[in-house]
């Protein structure tokens, strides 16, 4: 069972300890990479969000968390403050 960065945080583990993690990281495009670390550790985090702490485009931001979730990195649900918006955090 994958474990996200949520449940983590309260067991104090990062999840960029992981091996595998971060062998299926290493393979990815930089843009990815500093979006895994803005979330890492700020998370939950909506796209927009992401856009702004990583000082990327929201295009570049999409691009990454579509690479990141075709490495099954990142997972995502509806946020509890705005139901129209997706928030983003690690798993692993």
């Amino acid at each position: 069972m994958s474990t996200t960065t949520e449940e983590r945080a309260g067991k104090g583990e990062s999840p960029m300890a992981d091996p595998d993690f971060r062998e299926r990281l290493r393979e990815l495009p930089p843009s990815a990479k500093l979006v895994a670390k803005v979330l890492e550790d700020a998370s939950p985090l909506s796209q927009g969000q992401l856009a702004e702490e990583s000082l990327l485009p929201d295009r570049t931001v999409r691009y990454a968390l579509n690479r990141l979730d075709e490495a099954d990195l990142v997972g995502s649900r509806y946020s509890f403050h705005d139901a129209r918006k997706q928030v983003y955090f690690l798993v692993n």
